[in-house]
């Protein structure tokens, strides 16, 4: 299994664990996952985002074979193209992370969509989490509300030539992004670890809408736990082929592994 969805480094408003490398490394090894893209906890409320990755790249730096970088930058924040150049030329990151609204922008603002074709240029991923918390858990301090369905479908259809993952997003088979003959490009992928399989086989109806090569694997640890996204693979009722892909192939070719 490749986990497109996991995080390093600590949360401003809570604890987590298994939050550095060698302490994920034993949470996947238990749990039987191969490699995992790793993205800053951090950086969400960092002022400067890219310390949180220069945190990460120091923490994997030992342990790129089963590590991947990703990330996280401000379209907002000046330097933004120095840093996205270090993150991918000097410490290898495939994907870029984007917080809209925990970095206060839109992703079709004209400096968010700049940095999505210079990612995409870089022929890096784009990744953008629908929420890091359910709003309900928030800290009285915030109040950030999940980025939209029509929001990340727009920056979609403005970036043809992009590679999206749309992850942590609870309902996603019954919004635009899940629908059949949406007029979306075909350039992106939907990751299963806040979809239902059990009552309302959000993941299946995904694979049947988009096709078996647009859902991807991931469990958003150490912010969950990995077990019900191994639970949901396990019961998909797909052939064997299908889940391989859902488990690494698919990741694989998104990302160039």
């Amino acid at each position: 299994m490749i986990d497109v969805n996991a995080y390093l480094g600590h949360f401003a408003f809570r604890q987590l664990r298994h939050n550095t490398a060698g302490q994920l490394l034993r949470l996947m090894d238990k749990k039987r996952i191969e490699k995992a893209v790793v993205s800053s906890a951090s950086a969400i409320t960092y002022r400067s985002a890219h310390s949180g990755n220069e945190e990460v790249a120091a923490d994997i730096r030992e342990h790129r074979d089963r590590l991947i970088g990703g990330a996280v930058l401000n379209p907002g924040y000046a330097g933004w193209r120095d840093d996205l150049k270090e993150c991918h030329e000097k410490w290898g990151m495939k994907a870029l992370r984007m917080y809209p609204h925990w970095h206060n922008y839109k992703l079709t603002d004209p400096a968010a969509m700049e940095l999505i074709h210079a990612a995409t240029e870089r022929g890096m991923a784009i990744t953008i989490p629908v929420r890091v918390e359910d709003r309900r858990q928030q800290s009285w301090l915030v109040d950030i509300a999940d980025v939209s369905p029509v929001e990340i479908a727009a920056a979609i259809k403005a970036a043809p030539q992009a590679k999206f993952i749309v992850m942590n997003g609870p309902g996603l088979g019954g919004s635009i992004l899940g629908q059949k003959n949406n007029g979306l490009p075909p350039n992106y992928a939907i990751e299963i670890s806040l979809l239902a399989v059990e009552i309302s086989n959000e993941v299946g109806k995904l694979v049947e809408n988009l096709g078996e090569d647009r859902v991807v694997f991931g469990t958003g640890m150490p912010f969950h736990y990995p077990d019900p996204a191994i639970t949901k693979l396990e019961i998909l009722d797909v052939p064997a082929a299908v889940k391989e892909k859902i488990r690494s192939g698919n990741v694989r070719r998104i990302l160039g592994l």
